[in-house]
C-alpha cells in the first residue's frame, strides 16, 4: 500500500545494545504495508542499524541517554544509578523534541520502544516493552512500580509475549493484576525460518552497550580458536563498513543486515550469545539450540537465562566462568520450541486511525 501523507507514525527505540531496534523492524515493515509513513527516531548505533535497514525512509535524531555499563558486572546497579541524572536530562531534552516534531511533522501517532520521553497527549502514543517488573535486586519493587507509572500515560501498552503460559518473559512481562491498557501482541522476529544447508557448526554474535560487549568479543575470540567446527563470528559492532576476516575455520563480521543474519542463523547448527530479550525471540522463532552469556549485573539477562535453564530449554555460565566445554551442555537441553504468532497487524494499528486522545 502507498503511504498516506497524513498517517505519519514515529517509531522511538532505545538505543541500549541493538535490541530494542532490531525488534522495531517488523512493526516498521509492517507499518509501510498497512499504508501508514513511518518515521524513525532513535541514537547512537541504534540508530544508524535503522538507516542501513531504511534508508528510504526518513529518521531523527534523539538527545542520547548516555547508558553506560560497569566494567565490574558487581557494580551495574550503582553504575546504572549514577547515570541517572544524565538520563532524565536527555528524557526532558526528547519530550521538548517530540512536542515539535508532532506539528513539524504532522504525526498521526507515537511507538517507543522504551524511550521514557517519547510521549505526545496530541496523537495516540503506544509504549512496547517486556519489562512489566523491573529487576534491580533488593529494589524491584521500586524500579517495577516507578516504569508501570510512566507507561499508565501511554494509551497502550505492547507486550511482545503471549499472555498465558508458556511465555518467554515470565514474571518480567506479567502481573498480578490485569490492566486493561496492556496488549500481549506476541513474540516479535525479524527473522523467518529457511530450509537451507547447515555451513557453520557455531554462531557467535555478540550485542549490548560497552564496555561489557568488547570484553565478551575479546574472550570468545581467544577461547573459539580451539573450537573444533566451522564458526561465524558476529561482533555487533554497526560501522561504516562492513568488514569480513577469516581466521582458521573462523569467519568473524563486524556487523550484518536483518538479511545477512537471517540467513547466518539458518546456515548455523547451534548459536552462542547473549540472553537479552530480542535475542531469545529470534531464537524461538527459528527454533534453535543456544548457549547463553548473560551480560554481568544485567538482572533482566540474569533472570532470563536462569529462567530458560529451569525450564529445561538453554543452558548458561556466568562470563567470568565460561569456557569452551561448556558448549557440549546445548545437546542435553530441548532448544526453545518455535513460536507461532500471527500478529494482527491492521487491528493493532487501527488504533492510529482513530481520534483518541491519551486521558
Amino acid at each position: 500500500m502507498r503511504p498516506q501523507p497524513d498517517l505519519n507514525i514515529l517509531v522511538a527505540p532505545l538505543n541500549w545494545g541493538l535490541g530494542h531496534a532490531t525488534r522495531c523492524i517488523p512493526i516498521i515493515n509492517a507499518l509501510q504495508q498497512q499504508g501508514f509513513n513511518p518515521i524513525l527516531a532513535s541514537d547512537g548505533v541504534a540508530l544508524d542499524m535503522l538507516r542501513k535497514e531504511f534508508p528510504h525512509l526518513q529518521t531523527l535524531e534523539l538527545p542520547s541517554y548516555e547508558i553506560e555499563y560497569a566494567k565490574n558486572g558487581a557494580n551495574f546497579k550503582w553504575k546504572m544509578l549514577s547515570n541517572v541524572p544524565k538520563m532524565v536530562d536527555a528524557i526532558m531534552a526528547e519530550k521538548k523534541i517530540v512536542k515539535q516534531w508532532v506539528k513539524q511533522h504532522n504525526l498521526s501517532g507515537i511507538i517507543s520502544d522504551n524511550r521514557l520521553g517519547v510521549f505526545s497527549k496530541k496523537v495516540p502514543s503506544v509504549f512496547i516493552t517486556h519489562q512489566l517488573n523491573v529487576l534491580t535486586g533488593n529494589t524491584t519493587w521500586l524500579s517495577s512500580k516507578m516504569h508501570r507509572y510512566i507507561i499508565k500515560k501511554y494509551v497502550e501498552c505492547w507486550v511482545p509475549d503471549f499472555e498465558e503460559k508458556p511465555n518467554l518473559t515470565g514474571k518480567l512481562g506479567h502481573l498480578k493484576k490485569t490492566d486493561d491498557k496492556i496488549r500481549y501482541i506476541g513474540p516479535l522476529s525479524r527473522f523467518r525460518k529457511l530450509d537451507v544447508p547447515k555451513k557453520y557448526d557455531l554462531m557467535a554474535i555478540i550485542s549490548g552497550p560497552e564496555p561489557q560487549r568488547g570484553m565478551l568479543e575479546s574472550q570468545l575470540r581467544e577461547e573459539l580458536q580451539q573450537f573444533d567446527g566451522n564458526v561465524i563470528f558476529i561482533s555487533g559492532k554497526v560501522e561504516s563498513k562492513q568488514k569480513k576476516e577469516q581466521i582458521g575455520r573462523i569467519t568473524h563480521y563486524n556487523f550484518m543486515t536483518t538479511e545477512q543474519l537471517e540467513l547466518a542463523f539458518n546456515e548455523s547448527e547451534k548459536v552462542l550469545c547473549r540472553s537479552g530479550y530480542t535475542t531469545v525471540m529470534d531464537l524461538a522463532q527459528l527454533g534453535k539450540k543456544s548457549f547463553f552469556i548473560p551480560t554481568p549485573g544485567q538482572y533482566e539477562q540474569e533472570y532470563l537465562a536462569k529462567k530458560l535453564k529451569r525450564d529445561g530449554l538453554v543452558p548458561y555460565a556466568k562470563q567470568e566462568d565460561f569456557h569452551l566445554g561448556n558448549l557440549l551442555e546445548i545437546d542435553i537441553f530441548k532448544g526453545l520450541p518455535k513460536t507461532k504468532t500471527d500478529i494482527h497487524w491492521k487491528q493493532l494499528f487501527g488504533i492510529f486511525e482513530k481520534d483518541v486522545l491519551v486521558k
